[in-house]
Formats: structure tokens, C-alpha cells, sequence
């Protein structure tokens, strides 16, 4: 798979390889996610998000509180659960600026959403100690952070419920995670995927693989089965036509229709058999990376210089001041770089709230354990190169 300028295309999630299954099944003093007392696995972290929250039982209409620098799939779970919206400010160390919360807003908040942002966990202790003055329950999104310590307690266990993304951590297509340290987890009604999803998945997992060149010995196999399919899957795209001329709907977009699915089998499956060694020092490793391409340019700097012994990181965050063009010139390279710039519709603008400037300025450079040092090199590279372009005068050539 190449991108448009002919180079080899890089993965944007992890890869199942042989590698995948190397490595300690843990790390001394690195907990995560499954450590906690309950837990359940769904289909994806919003479907976990929507789950917490019918655990909590709360009345139709009731409050829930969202941070401002969020994408989509956060906000649309609680509205789907029939309940209100109400937003908070983030500062820069991605913690909630309580202040920016009315008193007549916290009065009446039932819910309490803060997420752990890039794979870099904090203390929550603040927050849970607001939250249990108000009566108000906290979940904690670990979307970004399945591994970890927040301060003085593992990553989880800070709230009432915790959810986390498995995809952004293992090679498969989708599950997600609904945890507690705490609180007992009545058993959600989920009705099985069927054999039709179940083979996709699987094949959407060894397709990706083959794909990126990985599973040696049997990936030319399966690359000519996946060709075949793939032949097969056009012509009839081809022959179908697509009715639709409705705009985007930014609920549609967040995919909500299957959150209350039992999760697929290579979710189940792989989760269990991964070891977390090689999944945490390779993030560890691509990260330290991008931090000595990025420790001082023009035009650019990252939030977090360097991720603390503790975290594992999900994705690189660099702030770019001319992120528009730098980030749209990435994409178009086929790079594993993204950002939140889809929030949603009635966000507001809080006095010192970073959340409005970071849904612009923040790249994420992926750090995922199947992107080799050359792969994140290459990614730096090419990012350093869109900032030299920026601060090299118009018109000058050799010419």
C-alpha cells in the first residue's frame, strides 16, 4: 500500500503480527485497565461511555458534564442515553478547570466525564474530591490511556466507572471496555454479532496485516484470497448507487448503532492472548522518538516534552501554530497524524479554556507499537520539513 507520493503507507492502528504475541504478558509496576475488580467488554469506548451511564441510572434529562476538547464519539453516547449536555474548560495539562462550571450548573450535573488525554494519566484526586461534594458520579475515559498509573491510583480507578478503547492498543477492529474499581457492574443486555460480522472481523484484522506487509510465510496466501475478495467487493460497489444526498449528521457519523453488541470475537480473543510488554515499551520507545525531533522548532511544540515513567502513550501531541496547512499536508502524505477539529455543534467558548485552540492546533502523531523508529523518523521528517516550508520566504528560489 503506497501513499500519493509513491512512499509505503503507514498504519494508522496496530497490526496482528508474530511479534504481537512476543514479549512479557506484563511489566513489573505498569497496571491497566483489565486489573480492575469489574469489568465488561463491548463493542467500542463510546459503547462503554453509553453503558456507564445507564449503570448510573439516572432520570431522563438528567446533566452530564463533557469537556470541550473532545471528539464526537464522547458527546454522542450521552445524548443517545436521553440525557443533557453541559461543557467544561481543560487547562494545559488536560485537567478540568472547575471554575469554568456554574455553581447552578454543577447544582444539577448528575455525571461527571473526564478523560485522560493522549496517553498521559493524571491525578484526579480534585476532581473525585468535587465530584463526591456534589453528589455527582465520575466516569473516567481511559480511551487514550489502557495502561498507567494517574497519580496516586492505576489508571481507572479514579471513578465510579471507567472506559476504555481496546483498538487504539491491540490489533483489532474494534471493542472497548466498561471497568470499576468500586462499584459492581450489573450485566448488560447485549445481543451477539452474529457469524456474518464475526468473519468480517476476523478478516478485517489478517487483511490489515497482509496489508502492511506483515504475517510472513502465509501473508502471500492470504494477500491473494483478500484480492480476489477485494475484486469482487468493487464490481458490486460499482453496480450499486447510493440514493443518498442528505449532509453528514453528526450523530450518524459517530456510528452508535451497534453499542449495545456483544463485542466480536477477536476483541475477546486477542485481548487475551497479547502480552502488554512489547505493546508498552514500543509506544514508550516510538514516543522518546518524536521527542528529540521536536524538543525546539519554530512554528511548533509539544504539550508534554516528554511522557512520565508511568504513562504509556497513545499518541505523540505536538501544538502546531500553522496547523491547517501542516496537518492537511500530512493527511495527504498518508502519515499516522490526526485531530480533534469535529466537535460538537453547540460547544462554547469558556474564558482560559485551551479545549477551542487544542481541537486546532494539536496534531496527534501516532505512537502504536507496530511503527517502527524508521516509521516515526519518516513521520517526524516529514512534519519538521511542512514547518521549514512555512518560514522559508515566498519566491525563494535559485532561479
Amino acid at each position: 500500500m503506497t501513499a500519493r507520493d509513491g512512499t509505503r503507507q503507514l498504519p494508522r492502528t496496530p497490526l496482528l503480527d508474530w511479534s504481537s504475541f512476543a514479549g512479557p504478558r506484563r511489566l513489573a509496576g505498569v497496571p491497566s485497565i483489565d486489573d480492575m475488580a469489574a469489568s465488561c467488554l463491548t463493542t467500542s469506548g463510546r459503547a462503554a461511555i453509553y453503558l456507564a451511564l445507564l449503570q448510573l441510572r439516572l432520570d431522563p434529562g438528567s446533566l452530564v458534564l463533557v469537556p470541550t476538547y473532545h471528539c464526537p464519539t464522547m458527546v454522542a453516547p450521552v445524548i443517545l442515553a436521553g440525557l443533557r449536555v453541559a461543557y467544561f474548560g481543560i487547562g494545559a495539562t488536560g485537567l478540568p478547570q472547575l471554575g469554568t462550571i456554574a455553581d447552578a450548573t454543577a447544582a444539577h450535573a448528575k455525571a461527571m466525564l473526564v478523560s485522560h488525554y493522549f496517553g498521559h494519566p493524571r491525578s484526579l484526586a480534585e476532581v473525585r474530591q468535587w465530584c463526591d461534594a456534589r453528589q455527582i458520579a465520575l466516569i473516567e475515559d481511559c480511551a487514550h490511556c489502557y495502561f498507567g498509573s494517574a497519580g496516586e491510583r492505576p489508571v481507572g480507578a479514579w471513578g465510579d466507572f471507567a472506559t476504555a478503547s481496546l483498538s487504539k492498543f491491540f490489533p483489532v477492529p474494534e471493542g472497548g471496555v466498561l471497568a470499576s474499581a468500586s462499584r459492581p457492574i450489573v450485566a448488560p443486555k447485549l445481543t451477539p454479532q452474529g457469524l456474518r460480522v464475526e468473519l468480517k472481523s476476523w478478516t478485517d484484522v489478517l487483511e490489515s496485516a497482509v496489508t502492511y506487509g506483515r504475517l510472513a510465510g502465509v501473508g502471500w496466501v492470504l494477500a491473494r484470497i483478500f484480492a480476489i475478495k477485494n475484486r469482487i467487493n468493487r464490481s458490486r460497489a460499482a453496480a450499486a448507487q447510493d440514493e443518498s444526498t442528505a449532509p453528514p449528521n453528526m450523530m450518524l457519523a459517530c456510528d452508535m448503532g451497534r453499542i449495545t453488541r456483544r463485542p466480536a470475537s477477536t476483541a475477546v480473543v486477542l485481548k487475551r492472548l497479547l502480552p502488554h510488554g512489547r505493546i508498552i515499551t514500543r509506544r514508550r520507545s516510538n514516543y522518546a522518538v518524536y521527542a528529540q525531533y521536536f524538543r525546539q522548532v519554530d512554528g511548533a511544540y509539544p504539550l508534554y516534552p516528554e511522557a512520565a515513567a508511568d504513562a504509556v502513550p497513545y499518541v505523540f501531541p505536538l501544538w502546531v501554530d500553522d496547523a491547517d496547512r501542516v496537518y492537511q499536508n500530512l493527511r495527504s502524505l498518508a502519515l499516522p497524524v490526526f485531530r480533534w477539529d469535529r466537535i460538537w455543534p453547540d460547544t462554547p467558548l469558556l474564558a482560559g479554556d485551551v479545549g477551542p485552540s487544542w481541537s486546532r492546533h494539536v496534531l496527534q502523531l501516532l505512537c502504536h507499537q507496530d511503527l517502527s523508529d524508521a516509521d516515526v523518523t519518516r513521520t517526524a521528517v516529514a512534519t519538521l520539513a511542512l514547518l521549514s516550508a512555512e518560514r522559508r520566504p515566498t519566491g525563494s528560489g535559485t532561479g
